[in-house]
Parts: structure tokens; C-alpha cells; sequence
């Protein structure tokens, strides 16, 4: 059984660095993921499981929200069909 423990703060640096450059590549691709691949890795790999997902959620969340703020709000319906 792996013990949970915090991780010390040169790992959350690296966990931080390394979501960094890969959302600094997603962006740079327009989102495709294939180009980011290497940069994803590094994010799973010095990054707790449970911080993956809660960032995941997070980006996703932040373009949401970055796409209200210049774009106005679109019934879900309209989005599938763009």
C-alpha cells in the first residue's frame, strides 16, 4: 500500500512547472494533443494522480470561461452543432 504524503514544495514546483509548459503547448497547438504528448507525460508523471484531474478540470473550466467572457453565452445545444 503506497503512503500518501504531501509533496515537498521542489515537487509541487516541478508538478506546477511541468502543467505549465504543457498548457503553454496545448495552447500553442490549438489544443492537439499529439504535439503535447511528451510535455503530458511529464505532467502525469510529477504530478499526483488526484492533481491531474482536479487541473484537468481546471483548464477546461478556465477556456469555458475564457470563451463566456469573449464569445457570450451559447445554449449547449448550439454547441455540438459548430
Amino acid at each position: 500500500v503506497a503512503k500518501m504524503s504531501a509533496p515537498t514544495m521542489e515537487e509541487r514546483k516541478a508538478c506546477w512547472g511541468a502543467r505549465d509548459e504543457f498548457w503553454q503547448c496545448m495552447e500553442r497547438h490549438a489544443e492537439d494533443a499529439s504535439k503535447c504528448e511528451k510535455l503530458r507525460l511529464s505532467f502525469e508523471s510529477r504530478c499526483p494522480q488526484q492533481w491531474v484531474k482536479y487541473f484537468d478540470k481546471r483548464r477546461d473550466f478556465l477556456k469555458y470561461k475564457r470563451q463566456l467572457e469573449t464569445e457570450g453565452y451559447r445554449p449547449l445545444e448550439d454547441i455540438g452543432k459548430s
